[in-house]
């Protein structure tokens, strides 16, 4: 097992700032310790420093949703009046990127803001001990489990005094590491798993051709036909119940819109009817999946509003990873048009996911954004919201894009390493400095470099055309791979010519 990464704590008291490094529990100590000082942004003015109330968290992570799977970003068959009033009431950002193309490397780098590569968790849980041995180049073995001396965003948050609660998927390691080892006071249904056995209630059943039985635990007592996005709804309502005396962070991990694609069937009727054949989206029943997923959101909405903490409550909306573009149950299942691809490649659709910021009175309503921002941002950004900064992550804090429409980010670039085998892809890595993107495939070592200003479809390849940028780009690459010990992809010498291969 990899040492962890030490942390960097800056504390800001009385006009001094004190630097440390420390590890884990040191860290964990002195914000607990610095948490009556701490000053809390306000929603007023400029000029006011303090906040008279603590600020509450609701993070809403969705599961393989497209970029452009909102109506707010511009979906066809799709309906989300909820969130898009999220977005009319908060921020949209339009270059907002997942650090990785699959779930758990993502879920990794929101909950400790650093990449997946440094946290050695570049795949998803079953995929990550057992890769294939099949392909032309043998994927690395890396961690299954999210490691217990990272500091999470619930550990950071139960140590300022927040009541701290996870409600649906976890996917980021086996019972030892669930998420009351990592800092939460409550989990209703994480699990080791990534996707469930059906969305209807018992919500258990075979999966992986009768492999292994999979089940969501802690949601008894329910009925015939009961929904899981609902009831993992209702579910985080008692949260909110519980909490509300806060502060608290509420991590809301929906399982939609990941397969097995299960709508409501009334609501793919509805959907099928509306169906156009000039369409991108043409599954009736992932835009029932949604629906569902919209409908819910706005509930918490209205419970927030409900309780009176509108003002003091921010909430996010995010998703893991591209949407899923191959087919489940014989249907494609999403289309990120006019992103390239989808869920496990680096180009734009396995990687660029909608975000909405709500944040009363700081971040203006209706505002957009899009200077590119990462999951490995998330940590920063509620820490420094806080009064914390701990510089010790790879990400930055998003604060100052939410406090003024002209401020910038002092960041460069942004890296991706996924040295593993998708339908979508072959092992790539992939960086992005300003409007320009390279990829590199590891297989052949081939190049495409892409100016996403004028190609956010990444349809021109520009290496032949500019060298120089791509070698420029590829040095930068390889420089942070090194730096972040990467795991790799090794030939594979068992490996036999025209056999099994992975596209694009």
């Amino acid at each position: 097992m990899r040492a962890a990464h030490p942390l960097k704590l800056t504390l800001v008291k009385g006009g001094d700032t004190k630097v440390m490094e420390c590890s884990r529990r040191d860290f964990l100590k002195a914000i607990g310790f610095s948490a009556a000082s701490l000053t809390v942004p306000s929603r007023g003015s400029a000029d006011e420093s303090f906040h008279s109330k603590r600020l509450n968290y609701v993070f809403i992570l969705a599961d393989d949703l497209g970029w452009s799977d909102l109506g707010c970003y511009g979906a066809d068959l799709h309906e989300t009046p909820n969130l898009d009033r999220l977005a009319k009431e908060g921020m949209l950002f339009t270059d907002a990127y997942a650090a990785s193309p699959v779930c758990s490397p993502t879920r990794a780098s929101i909950m400790t803001g650093k990449y997946p590569a440094r946290l050695n968790m570049t795949t998803w849980r079953e995929n990550a001990a057992k890769p294939p041995t099949i392909y032309k180049l043998m994927p690395p073995i890396v961690e299954q489990n999210l490691p217990l001396e990272e500091i999470t965003i619930a550990e950071a948050l139960k140590n300022l005094g927040y009541q701290t609660a996870h409600i649906g998927k976890w996917h980021l390691g086996d019972a030892e590491h669930y998420p009351e080892a990592q800092g939460f006071d409550v989990n209703i249904g994480g699990t080791v798993w990534g996707a469930p056995a059906t969305y209807f209630y018992p919500y258990r059943g075979e999966r992986a051709q009768g492999k292994e039985i999979r089940y969501v635990p802690h949601l008894e007592f329910g009925h015939a036909g009961e929904y899981l996005t609902d009831r993992l709804t209702d579910e985080a309502l008692r949260a909110l119940d519980f909490m509300k005396d806060g502060p608290f962070y509420l991590n809301l991990a929906y399982h939609s819109v990941h397969t097995p694609i299960e709508g409501k069937q009334e609501y793919a009727e509805h959907f099928a009817k509306k169906l156009k054949p000039e369409f991108h989206h043409q599954n009736p029943d992932y835009a029932a999946m949604l629906q569902s997923l919209d409908e819910n959101v706005g509930r918490i909405l209205a419970k927030i509003d409900e309780m009176g903490l509108t003002d003091n409550t921010i909430v996010f909306f995010f998703s893991d990873n591209g949407g899923y573009i191959n087919e489940n149950r014989g249907k494609a299942v999403t289309d990120n048009a006019p992103l390239r691809s989808g869920k496990g490649s680096l180009y734009e659709g396995g990687v660029r996911e909608p975000l909405l910021i709500r944040w009363p009175g700081v971040a203006a309503a209706g505002s957009v954004r899009h200077e590119p921002v990462c999951s490995i941002d998330f940590f920063s950004t509620i820490m420094e919201m806080n009064g914390v900064s701990a510089s010790g992550v790879d990400g930055v804090s998003l604060v100052p894009l939410l406090k003024d429409p002209k401020a910038s980010l002092n960041r460069e670039r942004l890296f991706w390493h996924y040295p593993h085998y998708y339908p979508t892809t072959t092992p790539v890595g992939s960086i992005r400095e300003g409007d320009w993107k390279l990829l590199e495939y590891f297989e052949d070592e081939h190049l495409e470099l892409y100016n996403l200003r004028e190609d956010s479809s990444e349809k021109n390849n520009l290496a032949q055309a500019f060298p120089q940028k791509a070698a420029q780009l590829l040095e930068r690459l390889q420089s942070w791979r090194k730096e972040v010990n990467a795991p790799m992809s090794k030939p594979n010498p068992n490996y036999k010519p025209g056999g099994p291969a992975m596209g694009f």
